[in-house]
């Protein structure tokens, strides 16, 4: 009996995470084919193949990215941008899009630095990431503050706190490595040290 439950829990540490894997993968793929996909259907119609929706996709957001780097179409998308930064309530919700795609894919990305916070009047810490150290343009007063998003275990939320300069130790880990770690709950670490202790 306890060598069918052995087999059983090696079967699920093995196939659960690939099943799960495989079924982000299927419903991201999904979304994303559907988002041009759902148009090109009733000319398909029975042609229509899974996977077109998404190449068109990529195919426009690539030609969009080539035109806005023409002097004229380049003109038009800043204007739309413009545009776009001056309608209440869509000034805020297309400044917090346009913030977060920088962050992650712009010159300048957050999340690349990784950080200790030392928790006050405690001596646990914390790991988190400086998504921003120019806070002056946000208020003055806090020109001495890095902002640090801290996630919590298991799940994509999290704090975003200000914090004093010289209370924030910046340390050499990968942000990919750092961000399995708290996600993980820092089992994703344990398990490789305990690999490679085995």
């Amino acid at each position: 009996m306890k060598s069918i439950l052995k087999n059983f829990i090696n079967g699920i540490l093995t196939i659960v995470p690939i099943i799960l894997v495989i079924y982000v993968i299927y419903k991201t793929f999904m979304f994303l084919d559907s988002l041009l996909g759902n148009t090109l259907k009733p000319y398909f119609k029975d042609d229509y193949i899974p996977g077109i929706g998404l190449l068109t996709t990529i195919v426009l957001i690539t030609l969009l990215g080539w035109l806005s780097t023409k002097y004229l179409t380049g003109k038009i998308i800043k204007l739309i941008d413009k545009l776009l930064e001056k309608i209440p309530v869509v000034k805020t919700i297309y400044s917090v899009i346009k913030d977060t795609v920088q962050s992650f894919l712009g010159d300048k990305k957050s999340f690349s630095k990784v950080a200790l916070v030392t928790l006050p009047g405690t001596e646990m810490k914390s790991i988190g990431f400086i998504t921003s150290d120019q806070l002056e343009t946000f208020h003055d007063p806090l020109k001495d503050h890095v902002a640090v998003y801290i996630p919590q275990t298991f799940q994509v939320a999290g704090f975003t706190f200000l914090i004093p300069k010289e209370q924030v130790e910046v340390i050499d880990v990968k942000a990919e490595d750092a961000m399995k770690f708290v996600l993980s709950g820092g089992m994703t670490s344990s398990s490789k040290q305990n690999g490679k202790n085995a």
